[in-house]
């Protein structure tokens, strides 16, 4: 029996990133952990509803809520939000933290000022990954052909030169790209078979968990429609929703074909007006609880965002991938080379191409067998109860 300890986990205001390691903070608290969550104020009620105690603090990045434009198109104005963030981030946690040290550190990847404190505090650092991890020749084969650009430039190494600089003056001496890519320890919250060159990765600092997901019964109920044959899910996630065109073809494409439903998931910055006129046997949303439609539905049109991919695959779902950005490429081929779905482009994401996919994949016995099995392997990697445990075995041994 482990003695009670506090923990305190750090991530920020995104849903793919809060989401993933949800449950896990609520089997600790119900485990008799005292857990400290610092999160923007946007997820404090989402955080509370695990049990944890809400450490507020008010971030520079985009919200979930923001035009997904705000983040940019280039490496440097994706990458230099978080650097910024994390400097303005710093004081406040130190501040909220004061005469409160935890005898642990969890934290999402994008959580700079987490591994920070815990040098600061000498404390176990673990990180929760809720996509993919660096594996052996990562930076060879990917990270050094990424930034080779990027460093040409005057921008580019004032980047890494302000971040060399904000981890000197908080006593630490790795270099940025180990810094954020090489914790010393990590739980992915993925199923192993949607990790790249899975082989190479050290599992002695990485442990695949798999989804940890829960009943998500507070996110609502879908009832599927008397009388519809088949249901497809369109969703591309919460950030990168702002594309009217690639719905319209959504509808072209199932829109009228006899016995399917469509879910049309469009967030938030897209007026349904936009569809122009919409079938019947298309329900256009601009939020949907998607795990309770992927448990009914037949097929799932999907961005291939890691917490979408894995919920694809726990619900045995054949999906189209449609990727927007960052890891939903490689998602969409890990995917598609599992023999479970759909790789589309989105600029050949036509009408035409969707529904030559759909019929491809659904009613196929292969795709249903091989989905089938895959449910059935990413089950024993442990989920939430398993993450919970090897937490517990970093704290430190106390007298």
């Amino acid at each position: 029996m482990t003695s009670p300890a506090h923990i305190a986990m750090f991530s920020i205001a995104a849903h793919g990133h809060v989401n993933p390691s949800l449950e896990v903070i609520r089997e600790l608290v119900a485990r008799g952990h005292r857990v400290t969550y610092a999160i923007p104020p946007v997820f404090a009620d989402k955080v509370a509803g695990t049990g944890a105690e809400v450490k507020p603090w008010n971030s520079v990045l985009p919200g979930p809520d923001d035009d997904p434009g705000d983040w940019g198109t280039t490496l440097l104005d994706n990458v230099e939000p978080f650097l910024d963030d994390a400097v303005q981030a710093l004081p406040q946690l130190t501040k909220a933290y004061e005469g409160d040290t935890p005898d642990l550190v969890l934290h999402d990847i994008t959580s700079y000022p987490a591994r920070v404190l815990g040098h600061r505090w000498g404390v176990p650092v673990v990180s929760l990954s809720p996509n993919l991890v660096a594996w052996e020749g990562y930076e060879k084969e990917v990270g050094e052909p990424m930034w080779e650009e990027p460093l040409r430039t005057e921008r580019g190494r004032a980047y890494y030169a302000r971040f060399h600089a904000w981890l000197e003056e908080n006593g630490i001496s790795t270099h940025p790209d180990p810094f954020v890519g090489r914790p010393a320890r990590s739980l992915v919250l993925i199923p192993k078979v949607l990790q790249p060159n899975a082989d190479r990765v050290d599992e002695s600092t990485h442990t695949f968990v798999g989804a940890c997901q829960g009943d998500r019964d507070a996110e609502g109920e879908w009832q599927r429609p008397a009388g519809a044959q088949k249901v497809v899910l369109v969703s591309l996630g919460s950030s990168f929703t702002k594309q009217p065109g690639f719905y319209r073809e959504c509808v072209r494409a199932f829109g009228d074909l006899p016995g399917w439903h469509l879910v049309l998931q469009i967030g938030k910055h897209v007026d349904p007006a936009e569809l122009g006129d919409v079938p019947a046997g298309v329900e256009v949303r601009s939020w949907v609880p998607q795990l309770a439609v992927l448990r009914q539905a037949d097929l799932f049109v999907t961005h291939a965002g890691a917490g979408g991919s894995q919920e694809g695959l726990a619900t045995a779902t054949p999906m189209i991938a449609v990727p927007q950005a960052v890891d939903q490429f490689g998602n969409a081929d890990m995917l598609q080379g599992l023999g479970v779905a759909r790789h589309l482009p989105m600029e050949e994401a036509t009408a035409e191409a969707l529904g030559a996919a759909a019929l491809d994949l659904v009613g196929d016995p292969e795709v249903a067998r091989r989905l089938n099995e895959i449910r059935a392997g990413t089950a024993e990697e442990g989920g939430t109860r398993r993450a919970a445990d090897l937490i517990e075995a970093e704290l430190p041994q106390r007298g």
